[in-house]
């Protein structure tokens, strides 16, 4: 990681607890304060475009990279049939297939290798693999994961390269354990910083429950995201969230502040 000036951040959890909301909410944060951001879906199933301001038809129209049989035959196809090239630039993906969106952030949506076997080795896995690579070894920009729900990627060593790793939880006794298997798989990387961060929570008891699972567990708990209305509706409504008015985005923003400062030490 030495030498590089832009931080990478997985978003991981449980499947519900609101990860991908945090996720997008950091992306829009650092885009406002002027850094480059390339926010990656690397979930089963993507839904960080609404959460970056693009709108649900303009989600629907992304091509996930994994599904682009253009740019994966480019990358990996040879004149031989069955044979594939092993090796490949990736750089010029981002150029030409990030979307822009209204949070400043431009999107990545990697989509679900169809293959069986955990150590796929198809094209598109490879192109996958390496891009992934390339965005949170050799690039300088800000870049947050939206991590597929649960542990399988740590498992697969697909965050193990970033700065920073956020696992999410609500108060729910099941969203902490996998929080905190998350957090154990974790520190056997070479992850500056791990920790947890409570969303949702709705007052002092469960807060005082989250950070009393943290202590048992040796965990810090680097984040509490209040339980917000105004969230809530927008998932329903499929409308923006307006920060100036969100102490859900405000405290994520906070989140934001704190890991630029630990980060620049």
């Amino acid at each position: 990681m030495e030498g590089r000036t832009g931080m990478k951040i997985a978003v991981c959890g449980k499947g519900g607890v609101g990860k991908t909301f945090i996720a997008g909410s950091l992306a829009g944060y650092f885009s406002s304060a002027g850094r480059p951001v390339i926010a990656i879906d690397a979930d089963s199933s993507p839904n960080l475009a609404p959460n970056l301001g693009l709108s649900h038809e303009e989600a629907s129209r992304i091509v996930p990279v994994a599904e682009n049989s253009e740019l994966i035959r480019m990358k990996t196809g040879t004149d031989y049939s069955g044979v594939m090239r092993l090796s490949f630039t990736v750089d010029d993906i981002i150029g030409r297939y990030g979307v822009p969106t209204p949070s400043g952030a431009n999107l990545l949506v990697m989509g679900t290798v169809k293959a069986m076997g955990a150590g796929c080795a198809c094209p598109a896995h490879s192109v996958i693999k390496a891009l992934m690579r390339h965005l949170v070894v050799e690039r300088d920009e800000v870049v947050i994961l939206d991590m597929e729900a649960g542990i399988e990627h740590l498992g697969r060593g697909t965050a193990g390269h970033v700065d920073v790793l956020l696992a999410v939880t609500d108060a729910n006794r099941k969203s902490l354990e996998i929080a905190a298997t998350i957090c154990r798989l974790a520190k056997g990387s070479d992850i500056r910083t791990i920790g947890l961060v409570a969303n949702r929570v709705t007052g002092a008891q469960q807060e005082q429950a989250i950070r009393a699972f943290a202590e048992a567990h040796d965990l810090p708990v680097l984040g509490l995201v209040p339980f917000d209305q105004q969230v809530a509706d927008a998932g329903v409504t499929g409308e923006a969230v307006d920060p100036s008015a969100s102490g859900a985005v405000q405290a994520i923003e906070g989140l934001a502040k704190s890991l630029e400062n630990t980060h620049a030490r």
